[in-house]
């Protein structure tokens, strides 16, 4: 291609040298790069939490107490006897505790869901509004060279541009 076939392509879809050395940052990047010290040390929590390695350290550790406490290891004595008010109290702890750091990490994740949502749906708004300015520039060619569009009801239709507040509205209906 030629110089300026190329220069017309770069400045039509905005591509550059500078716009390619842009490094795109993911909204889950950013919304990571702005934790809080306690959504970190939740996110870190809840890795180590849900793995393999921790649910065996909990079934050694429950295994282990309880056969002490039942006195099945005749070595070391008994220090929480049946009904084990000690390893239930502990387990109650801990399940707090990690119920919280789930629900901390849960609530960045929500976030950064919701606005990953957000951003896609009004870049679909844009893109629904490029298209039919598009179609629309198509109709006007495509009249000019001759052509009887005034039968195609479909493109009628898809010429009017697309309301959010109906859209919205429909949606809400079907949901409610």
């Amino acid at each position: 291609m030629s110089q300026n076939h190329l220069s017309f392509l770069y400045s039509l879809f905005g591509e550059n040298d500078e716009s390619r050395r842009k490094i795109f940052r993911s909204i889950k990047a950013k919304a990571d790069a702005k934790r809080t010290v306690m959504e970190k040390i939740a996110d870190i929590m809840t890795s180590h939490f849900g793995s393999n390695a921790f649910l065996l350290a909990n079934v050694i550790l429950f295994t282990a107490w309880i056969l002490i406490n039942t006195n099945k290891i005749k070595a070391i004595p008994a220090f929480d006897p049946f009904p084990f008010n000690l390893l239930t109290n502990i387990v109650s702890l801990e399940a707090i505790i990690l119920a919280i750091f789930v629900l901390i990490s849960q609530n960045r994740t929500a976030k950064i869901a919701s606005l990953r949502e957000e951003t896609h749906l009004q870049i679909n708004l844009i893109a629904e509004k490029e298209i039919t300015k598009l179609m629309k520039m198509l109709a006007i060619f495509l009249e000019r060279q001759g052509v009887d569009l005034s039968e195609d009801l479909e493109l009628k239709k898809l010429l009017r541009p697309i309301s959010e507040e109906e859209i919205e509205r429909k949606l809400e209906k079907e949901i409610l």
